[in-house]
C-alpha cells in the first residue's frame, strides 16, 4: 500500500485500523477547535484530579483499550458490546472526571 509515495506494506492496514486511527485525529482536531474557540478551564473531577479535555480524551482512550483488552480475555473475540461499554465509559469520563 503506496501514500503520499511511502509505502506502508510493513503494517497490516484494515478499514477498521484505519477507521481507529482516522477517528483519533478527528477527536484532536475537534479538541483544538473547541479550544480556539471556547478557551477551557481545568476542573476538578469525582477524584479530586484536575483534568482538562484532553487528559479527559486520554484517560477514555485508555481506560476503552482496558476494557477491549478485558473483554478479549475474558469473553472472547465478539467486542460489540465491549464497545458499548467503552462509549458508556466515555461518557462517563467526560461527565463526571
Amino acid at each position: 500500500m503506496e501514500f503520499l509515495g511511502m509505502d506502508f506494506a510493513w503494517m497490516a492496514w484494515t478499514w477498521q485500523t484505519g477507521t481507529f486511527f482516522a477517528v483519533i485525529a478527528a477527536l484532536l482536531a475537534l479538541l483544538t477547535l473547541l479550544a480556539l474557540n471556547r478557551p477551557e478551564l481545568a476542573r476538578p473531577g469525582i477524584l479530586g484530579i484536575t483534568t482538562t479535555r484532553g487528559d479527559r480524551l486520554f484517560i477514555t482512550l485508555l481506560g476503552s483499550a482496558f476494557i477491549h483488552l478485558a473483554w478479549l480475555g475474558l469473553v472472547g473475540p465478539e467486542l460489540h458490546y465491549a464497545s458499548i461499554l467503552a462509549l458508556v465509559y466515555a461518557a462517563a469520563v467526560f461527565r463526571w472526571v
